[in-house]
């Protein structure tokens, strides 16, 4: 955030003064353990259900040797060895056992101590281990990725680890490896009489050794002979389920009020939990006063990222613990709150007054144009940021924004390379086991493909050459689906020696190709996973010499390309599955500046936070603050008539529910639901549509359902009655219930697939889709290919202008035959 005309601290020191408090903290939260002889060390407490990984004490910086001894760690820096685990260890205080799928937030405080830390409990699946691990071979491995908060320190860590195994392992030579950060804390025994049946075990890991990010490895040794073995037999296997979980017991850090550390501590990007920051207002926040705060919250989304975020807002009161930010004016500020003078737009941070641990970020104005001023300094980082408040005096240079050139999306006016997606770092793999290569895209959802090949791929690929010809292959995935197989060539491939292919290998003597692929449009939605596989195919040498060697090597080049510029932007509408997976029709304005979003005239704070979470969403899409998102009420709904709207309230106090009822495929009343309903046998009095528009035909019938009136979340997406051609996305919830419902199902991954057509009921975790509305098209195509949609779509239409072809040209030659007869007469 800070420019080099400013002194920001490095981050070698600051990360040496973050140690050193932590050694502190560690100190005086473990006195046992720091005290206790290095060899009569007894486990630190820690709550069974959850692991924590190990970080090897070289790699805290600033450490001393004679600081790592008194914690533990000899004075060469190596760690004294860890325990064989031998039986499952008792766990003081258990901790609550993790749902596996329930998903977190920064909110979720887990389970406060006496001392005053915490513990709480992470499944593998929400580490991102989203299927159960199989480790196969004679060291098979997994990785789980974790990390630390900046502001907290691990006390305490557990694995709770549940696993099966092959009953064909020799027990006195099989086990498993737990390793944190490449440092052995565990080893498992394998005994036969738990084989082939689900174990659980609780693992303790020293908390000294986990550092800001970490990676817990866990390895099968396994061997099921005492002679020659093959080291890919089908018997060498075990199981860890995605239910395994860590257990973290941590203890808070003292914060600084200093604003040169934003985000943090009010995001930080170490924390996978979807975050939870409220906003707070004073009693009624002006129109102006929320648009400030929409920027923040999308520029706090775009941050958040796959974590999701939401924004509870607070009106006219401080939450009672963690973190928050402050929108206030002169004329419109919390009650209560001890603002400093403001004399223009201000960015602050203090003390939370009701929990001295947390902070607050106030985000200040003299009125609310000098709001906004701050929020969009803020969101951009075009200032430096220092101390505990920076006022702006100065902001110039925000550049109009274009359509689709959001910068999270992958461009669609030019081809664009693999290097511009992904880190270097991520496209090379080693062995004959590989992970994945995966490249993470983000398309715009309005991309035209009909009657393509498909999105052209020039890809480039490296790979160790096979000394013989074999099975091995690069395998091409695009969301788990099959695209391409590519052969990994011998030696000799195609007659060619290696040594005649000098000019195209490289110095750990792999081996590029280059070729042209069409990946199916249909396999590209809006968020897509690109997938390599590398797959080297084990060749047997018989008895005693099967071994293994790490000589083989993969990586896809990032001059690789992707291109989308031979697509134009076209799209039936409504579609919800476009909006939930990438805010569209609304981000295809990166900055919202064609979007304005519809509150009630009388909005309540759950409206408010459902605006914020919407705009904080279409952050994490784009990559970039909503700078010209326009926000109205509802009795001014007219004067935003040119823009696409999102609407946002309860049919009790929204009016241009009623007032829009038959442009909508639901309205809502007190005692009676109304949903207008398209079915496919209606397509099929609708034959001359054609296929490719039965699935989204218009209405046919009104369903109406009286009881106790609308007790559901409501997603739905029609044309606006305003203007031709723009869109309107209602989110419609009675109570803070149904909102929270409602915003749980647009940041699910998996409930979002269920967001389709134009209405979607949403109850608890359950989605209810139904193709409803009336179609209409967004964007513009070329004259010819947009006449040949037409006529695909309307057969009938296609023989009538064959026809009337047919009679306009015999009438032509007929004219031109009666001239040349008469011509012949006259001679």
């Amino acid at each position: 955030m800070g420019s080099a005309d400013h002194h920001v601290p490095s981050s070698s020191h600051r990360g040496r003064g973050r140690a050193f408090v932590k050694a502190c903290v560690l100190a005086m939260t473990m006195p046992g353990l720091l005290l206790a002889p290095l060899g009569s060390r007894a486990a630190p407490p820690a709550a069974a259900g959850t692991a924590v990984t190990l970080a090897s004490p070289a790699a805290i910086p600033g450490a001393t040797p004679g600081a790592l001894a008194a914690a533990g760690t000899t004075a060469d820096g190596t760690a004294p060895a860890l325990t064989t685990l031998a039986t499952p260890v008792a766990a003081t205080a258990p901790a609550p056992a993790a749902d596996p799928n329930r998903t977190l937030t920064t909110a979720d405080a887990g389970e406060v101590l006496p001392n005053g830390g915490r513990r709480y409990v992470l499944s593998f699946r929400q580490l991102g281990i989203l299927y159960p691990p199989e480790l196969r071979g004679t060291d098979g491995t997994v990785g789980v990725p974790f990390a630390v908060r900046s502001d907290e320190i691990v006390t305490g860590a557990r694995l709770h680890l549940v696993y099966s195994y092959s009953p064909a392992l020799i027990t006195n030579l099989s086990h498993l490896k737990v390793m944190v950060n490449g440092v052995v804390a565990a080893t498992v025994p394998l005994p036969k009489e738990q084989a082939g049946m689900p174990v659980t075990r609780d693992i303790p890991i020293e908390p000294r050794m986990v550092t800001d990010f970490n990676q817990l490895s866990i390895q099968l040794i396994g061997h099921y002979t005492m002679q020659c073995e093959d080291p890919a037999h089908s018997s060498l296997w075990a199981n860890l389920s995605n239910a395994s979980s860590l257990e973290l017991t941590v203890a808070s850090l003292p914060q600084a009020n200093d604003l040169s550390a934003l985000p943090l501590p009010f995001f930080d990007r170490r924390d996978i939990r979807r975050l939870q920051l409220p906003f707070v207002f004073g009693a009624t926040p002006g129109n102006a006063t929320l648009e400030a705060a929409g920027i923040v919250s999308s520029w706090f989304g775009s941050l958040a990222g796959y974590r999701g975020a939401v924004f509870p807002a607070q009106l006219n009161a401080l939450p009672a613990t963690g973190n928050a930010v402050v929108f206030a004016t002169s004329d419109e500020r919390p009650a209560g709150l001890t603002l400093p003078v403001i004399q223009g737009p201000t960015i602050a941070i203090a003390t939370q007054p009701n929990d001295p641990k947390a902070r607050l970020l106030l985000v200040l104005g003299r009125d609310a144009n000098e709001l906004k001023t701050a929020a969009t300094a803020l969101a951009l980082g075009r200032i430096s940021l220092n101390g505990q408040s920076v006022t702006v005096t100065a902001l110039k240079g925000v550049e109009p924004r274009k359509p689709y050139d959001a910068p999270n999306w992958v461009p669609s006016d030019r081809a664009v390379r693999f290097g511009e997606l992904n880190a270097l770092s991520g496209l090379g793999v080693s062995g004959y086991n590989p992970d994945l290569i995966r490249l993470n895209l983000r398309l715009p959802p309005d991309l035209f493909a009909w009657r393509t090949n498909g999105v052209p791929l020039h890809l480039i690929y490296r790979f160790t050459p096979r000394p013989s010809a074999d099975k091995s292959t690069l395998n091409i995935s695009v969301n788990d689906n099959f695209v391409a197989s590519l052969r990994i060539p011998t030696y000799a491939a195609g007659g060619v020696s290696l040594d005649a292919l000098t000019g195209s290998v490289a110095a750990d003597g792999t081996v590029s190709r280059a070729v042209d692929l069409a990946i199916p449009s249909y396999l590209l939605p809006s968020q897509s996973q690109m997938q390599f596989h590398y797959y080297y195919d084990y060749v047997k040498n018989g008895a005693c010499k099967d071994v293994p060697l790490d000589n083989v090597r993969g990586a896809i080049d990032p001059n690789s390309t992707l291109d989308l510029s031979s697509f134009p932007h076209y799209i039936a509408m409504p579609d919800l599955a476009a909006f939930g997976n990438g805010g569209f029709p609304f981000t295809r304005m990166a900055d919202l500046s064609e979007t304005a979003v519809v509150l009630p005239d009388s909005p309540s704070a759950s409206d408010y936070g459902t605006y914020l979470a919407a705009l904080g969403m279409m952050g994490a899409s784009t990559g970039y603050p909503a700078l010209g998102v326009t926000l109205a009420r509802a009795a001014d709904v007219k004067t935003v008539a040119d823009k696409d709207l999102l609407l946002i309230g309860a049919p009790s106090n929204l009016s241009l529910l009623q007032g829009w009822a038959d442009s909508m495929p639901f309205s809502a009343s007190a005692s009676t639901d109304t949903f207008n309903v398209s079915d496919f046998a209606f397509g099929l009095l609708d034959w001359w549509h054609g296929t490719d528009r039965t699935v989204l035909g218009p209405r046919h019938a009104h369903l109406s359902l009286s009881g106790g009136g609308m007790g559901d979340a409501v997603v739905m997406g029609f044309e606006s009655p305003l203007k031709n051609g723009r869109s309107v996305v209602a989110l419609i919830g009675s109570t803070p219930q149904n909102h929270a419902e409602l915003l749980d199902v647009l940041m699910d991954a998996d409930l979002v697939k269920q967001l389709q057509g134009g209405l979607a009921i949403v109850h608890a975790r359950t989605v209810s889709s139904i193709a409803s509305g009336d179609v209409y098209y967004v964007g513009a195509l070329p004259p010819l290919e947009y006449l040949h949609w037409v006529l695909s779509a309307h057969p009938l239409l296609l023989a009538l202008a064959a026809l009337v072809l047919a009679v306009v040209i015999a009438a032509l030659l007929y004219r031109m035959l009666r001239r040349i007869a008469a011509r012949r007469l006259k001679k």
